[in-house]
C-alpha cells in the first residue's frame, strides 16, 4: 500500500503497512528546537550587528598614519674651538639647558675693543658739543673784535702811507739840494780854477812890472777865496748826498713800515672774514657733533653684536626635548652653520592620511583613540586638530596630471592633524615616524 501521509517527496513503499524507521518525518520537539536556536541567534546577534553597525558609521580609522614632531638641528653661529660638550646622545634636556661650550676669548677681547672705540667716540661727542656751545658764544664778539681790528690795521697803513710819502717827497729834497750843491761845487771849482790861473797870470806880469803889487795880492785873495768856496761847496755837496742816502734809508723803512700795515690790514680783513663766517661755523661745529652722536650709535651697535657673538660661544636648548644624533667632541673646530646634533621636542602629534570618503563627517574638535604599535593595549587619547586643504598627492613633488593619458579614478588620502591630550611620559617616550593607528569618533 501507499502512504498517503508520506510528503510529496516520498515514494517509498511499505509492505503490510509498516514505515522504515529513516522515513519518519521529524518530530514536533525536534522543530521546535531548531526555532528556538533560531531565534537565540537572531536575538544574540542583532544586538551585535546593531552595535556594529553604529560603530561602523560612528568612527573611522587608518593604519596610514605616523606620529611627526619639529627636529631642531643645533648649529653655532660663531666658529671657534669647542670646549665643553655638556650632553649625551638621547639626554632629556630643558629649555636653556646648556649643551655646547665655544672659545671664547678671541670674542672677549673684540667686545673689549668695541666697548674701548664707545668709550673714545662718547668723549668725542663731548668735545664735539662743547666746541658747538664755544662757537656759538665767541662769534658775536669775535666778530665786533675782527671789524676793530681792521679798522685799527687800516689807520696804521694811513699812517704808514703819509710816513712812506713823505719821506719820497724828502728823499726828492734831498736829491735836489744835491744837484743844487754840486752845481755849486762845479761852479766853485770854476772860480777856484780861473783865479789860480790869474795868479800866474799876475805873478809873471809884477815880475816883468806889468801889474802893481796892490793887483797881485787882489789876486792872490781872489784865488784863496775861491779855493776856500770850493771847499765849502765839496762840503755841502757831501751833505748833501748824505741827505739823500738818509732820506732813501727812511724811505724804504717807511716802506717796509707800509707793507706791514697793509699786510695787517689783509689779516685783518681775513679775521673778519672767518668771524664773519661764524654761523657756518656753529653749522660745522653741529654736524661734527651729530657726526660724533651717530658714531656712538654706531659704536653701540658695534659693542651688542660684540656681546651677542659671545653670548653665541655658549650654545642652549631653545626648548625640551631629546638630544639625537650628537656629532661634535670636545677640541673640535667648528663653523658656522655646521650641524652637531639634533633636537626633537616633546611637542609631537600625529598625521593621519584618511581617504577622501572618510572625511563625510569629520570635524575639528572630534575625539580620537590613538593606539602606538610600540605600546600594544595601550590607548593614548587625543583629538582632532585640522585637515589639511588638498590630498597630500596633490602636494607631492610630482602632482598627478588628471588631463592627460587615460584617467582612472583613485580615492585620494588627506593628510588629518591629530594631537595628543595626554601628558608626555617618559616611560613610554614617542617619537617623530613611529606607526599608530588612530581611531576618530566622527558621530
Amino acid at each position: 500500500m501507499i502512504d498517503r501521509e508520506a510528503g510529496p517527496s516520498d515514494t517509498s513503499l511499505s509492505i503490510g503497512g509498516a514505515i522504515p524507521p529513516g522515513s519518519r518525518r521529524a518530530s514536533p520537539s525536534g522543530r521546535t528546537l531548531l526555532l528556538v536556536v533560531v531565534g537565540v541567534v537572531v536575538l544574540v546577534g542583532l544586538p551585535v550587528g546593531i552595535h556594529y553597525y553604529r560603530y561602523v558609521t560612528s568612527y573611522e580609522t587608518t593604519d596610514n598614519a605616523f606620529i611627526e614632531g619639529h627636529i631642531i638641528p643645533i648649529s653655532p653661529e660663531v666658529a671657534g674651538h669647542v670646549l665643553k660638550v655638556h650632553v649625551t646622545d638621547n639626554q632629556e634636556v630643558q629649555e636653556g639647558d646648556l649643551l655646547v661650550e665655544i672659545d671664547p676669548r678671541d670674542f672677549e677681547v673684540r667686545l673689549q675693543q668695541a666697548r674701548a672705540t664707545l668709550a673714545a667716540t662718547i668723549a668725542k661727542e663731548r668735545g664735539a658739543k662743547v666746541n658747538v656751545q664755544l662757537t656759538s658764544v665767541t662769534s658775536g664778539a669775535g666778530v665786533e673784535q675782527a671789524a676793530s681790528g681792521v679798522q685799527a690795521a687800516r689807520a696804521q697803513a694811513a699812517a704808514a702811507r703819509s710816513r712812506f710819502e713823505q719821506a719820497q717827497a724828502q728823499i726828492e729834497v734831498a736829491l735836489a739840494n744835491a744837484e743844487q750843491a754840486k752845481a755849486q761845487a762845479v761852479a766853485a771849482e770854476a772860480e777856484a780854477t780861473r783865479t789860480t790861473t790869474d795868479v800866474q797870470r799876475y805873478r809873471q806880469l809884477y815880475a816883468e812890472s806889468g801889474v802893481s803889487r796892490q793887483q797881485l795880492d787882489f789876486a792872490v785873495a781872489a784865488a784863496s777865496s775861491a779855493t776856500a768856496q770850493l771847499d765849502a761847496a765839496h762840503k755841502r755837496f757831501a751833505a748833501a748826498e748824505a741827505q739823500v742816502a738818509e732820506a732813501r734809508t727812511a724811505g724804504q723803512a717807511a716802506a717796509e713800515t707800509l707793507r706791514q700795515a697793509e699786510a695787517q690790514v689783509g689779516e685783518a680783513l681775513g679775521r673778519l672774514a672767518g668771524a664773519n663766517a661764524a654761523p657756518q661755523q656753529v653749522a660745522i661745529s653741529r654736524a661734527q657733533a651729530e657726526t660724533s652722536t651717530a658714531e656712538i650709535d654706531q659704536a653701540q651697535a658695534a659693542v651688542k653684536q660684540a656681546e651677542l657673538q659671545l653670548s653665541y660661544t655658549k650654545i642652549r636648548t631653545p626648548e625640551g626635548g631629546r638630544v639625537t644624533r650628537k656629532n661634535v667632541e670636545p677640541g673640535a673646530y667648528v663653523q658656522v652653520g655646521q650641524n652637531l646634533m639634533a633636537l626633537v621636542p616633546r611637542r609631537i602629534w600625529v598625521i593621519a592620511n584618511f581617504k577622501e570618503t572618510q572625511l563625510t563627517h569629520m570635524r575639528p574638535g572630534q575625539p580620537v583613540d590613538i593606539e602606538v604599535d610600540a605600546y600594544p593595549g595601550t590607548v593614548f587619547k587625543g583629538h582632532v586638530d585640522s585637515i589639511q586643504a588638498g590630498t597630500g598627492a596633490r602636494f607631492s613633488l610630482l602632482p598627478p596630471e588628471n588631463a592627460t593619458g587615460n584617467y582612472v579614478k583613485v580615492v585620494q588620502r588627506v593628510p588629518v592633524k591629530i594631537l595628543f591630550e595626554d601628558p608626555h611620559d617618559s616611560s613610554r617616550p614617542l617619537g617623530p615616524g613611529m606607526s599608530v593607528v588612530p581611531t576618530v569618533k566622527v558621530k
